[in-house]
């Protein structure tokens, strides 16, 4: 993730949507400061305050990590799907925090004709340049959009006609067996937690992967990368 410091690069960068999150100092006096605080909550961007002895000597008391692309809206998602006259594809990714695994699901994502993948602002992997350099320049082609509660979220797909389906290895449903021709947002966990309850309980319904080996789970990349395969066979017949 890319370091910028200063407050006119700070300023510029928050009002392009592409700041994961603002560092102040505590001692900073600077007047622009309460613009900056207002365009990060406008933007939903998480504030921390610093001493500031552990920023750049040129700071100016201000430092921010930055995205190399610019976040989308879930709206800006869906309309997507309706420009193309498609059933909605949506991925939904639940607290990953492996880069790698960020960026070979965007891969994955616009190699399969997703029409945007969403990631929490918080607790979770952004979009860095690790993410990028993964993607084999896929995230400059998948949009992202950022959400502060993927509970809500699914809530609100649901509510756009989306049917949330969640990847769960303990699920009886087998992906084989699922209708993917629907609008679908599409619910891959995390690495260490797979989908927690609270999320579950937002699915329409669950599916998994049928394995034959000893190993009962597949890495989160690896397992969306097959899901959105059979949505594709699914939905080209």
């Amino acid at each position: 993730m890319e370091r910028i410091y200063g407050v006119n690069p700070v300023r510029e960068a928050l009002m392009k949507g592409i700041v994961n999150k603002l560092y102040l100092s505590r001692e900073t006096k600077d007047k622009n400061i309460r613009e900056l605080l207002l365009l990060a909550r406008e933007n939903k961007v998480p504030v921390v305050e610093v001493p500031r002895e552990k920023l750049h000597a040129k700071s100016q008391g201000v430092e921010a990590d930055i995205s190399p692309v610019k976040y989308v809206e879930i709206d800006d998602i869906l309309a997507i799907a309706e420009r193309k006259a498609e059933p909605l594809f949506i991925l939904v990714l639940n607290h990953l925090e492996d880069p790698q695994n960020l960026g070979a699901i965007l891969r994955s994502a616009e190699a399969f004709g997703v029409h945007g993948v969403i990631i929490p602002k918080r607790r979770a992997v952004q979009v860095t340049g690790a993410v990028a350099k993964a993607s084999a320049g896929a995230y400059l082609k998948v949009p992202v959009a950022r959400c502060t509660n993927v509970a809500e979220t699914l809530r609100y797909l649901k509510e756009k006609g989306a049917w949330v389906v969640g990847a769960d290895a303990k699920s009886k449903a087998s992906l084989w067996d699922t209708d993917f021709k629907l609008p679908l947002a599409l619910v891959i966990g995390g690495e260490n937690v797979g989908l927690t309850s609270h999320i579950l309980r937002e699915c329409d319904f669950t599916v998994s992967i049928p394995m034959v080996g000893t190993i009962n789970s597949l890495n989160a990349s690896v397992a969306a990368a097959l899901l959105m395969a059979e949505v594709v066979r699914q939905r080209r017949g």
